[in-house]
């Protein structure tokens, strides 16, 4: 048994599928589908039964899934803390949306610098569907996210919700505009706009973040639906402005983690999110 058999594991268990477990790894099925195989002749137990419809776990593949994902962070952890200078005792490391980088991490992280010095901190960006392999893979401790999957093992919990607002770059041009830039935040937005604009047609711009919506509003103008947090700033400096009697969507933000973690530095960093969440 080697570390990319219980990679391979965890990415058909994530998928439930050969082929889609063999898409995220970029390696062929034959690949996925051998590794397997190796895996369950060590344990000599089957791990999936395979069907039309995919893979899906077998009853001692379920036990074995929190056993993998053990594996993985243990392994992942030696080779971080390996290779840490010795002023370090620990390292973390906290993966999110672009969105949540903006002054409520880096806040955070200069909160952990100040009261855990000794802690490295690995700070990513990513998408939730990322985010949450390399949580079940053990590569990232902490996931922030809006739209997070529920998988065995990891816990799911609400940290705040965002306030979404429509700002424009002039607020005397009628809105909608040719120039509004839709900003995919998830299918709870999706929903939430569809209610507020049934008969809205497609916009000419659509971005996958809300950061590449504010680049192309403040070097092209337009108007898009942004978080009101990160907006603020700009709106106190007079740059952009709310469209008069738009609505507000909500948008949760959750943070994922290990249920079964024993790091007093992740229950830390934990408590640290939680205490800069609360002040959102």
């Amino acid at each position: 048994m080697d570390i990319e058999q219980i990679r391979t594991f965890l990415a058909v268990a994530a998928n439930g599928s050969f082929v889609e477990a063999a898409n995220r790894l970029h390696v062929t099925q034959s690949t996925v589908s051998a590794r397997i195989q190796n895996l369950e002749a060590y344990l000599g137990t089957k791990l999936f039964v395979r069907n039309r419809g995919g893979a899906s776990l077998t009853t001692t593949g379920q036990r074995f899934l929190r056993h993998a994902k053990s594996l993985i962070l243990t392994l992942e952890q030696a080779r971080h803390e390996v290779g840490l200078p010795s002023r370090f005792r620990a390292t973390i490391t906290v993966g999110a949306r672009i969105a949540l980088w903006e002054e409520f991490l880096p806040q955070w992280v200069g909160h952990m610098r100040q009261t855990a010095p000794d802690v490295s901190i690995r700070s990513d960006i990513g998408f939730e569907e990322d985010l949450m392999r390399r949580l079940i893979e053990g590569t990232v401790d902490i996931g922030l996210m809006y739209t997070p999957q529920h998988s065995p093992g990891l816990q799911v919990e609400h940290i705040f919700d965002e306030t979404l607002v429509l700002l424009t770059t002039d607020p005397d041009k009628p809105w909608p505009d040719q120039d509004y830039i839709y900003v995919d935040w998830g299918p709870a937005f999706y929903a939430q706009h569809n209610s507020s604009y049934p008969d809205m047609e497609r916009p000419a711009q659509v971005v996958n973040i809300g950061w590449l919506g504010i680049q192309l509003m403040m070097s092209n103008g337009g108007s898009c639906f942004m978080p009101i947090r990160m907006g603020r700033p700009l709106l106190d400096q007079g740059l952009l402005f709310r469209v008069p009697a738009s609505p507000e969507f909500t948008l949760p933000a959750y943070m994922v983690f290990h249920s079964e973690h024993d790091s007093a530095v992740i229950d830390q960093a934990l408590a640290g999110l939680r205490q800069f969440a609360a002040a959102v």
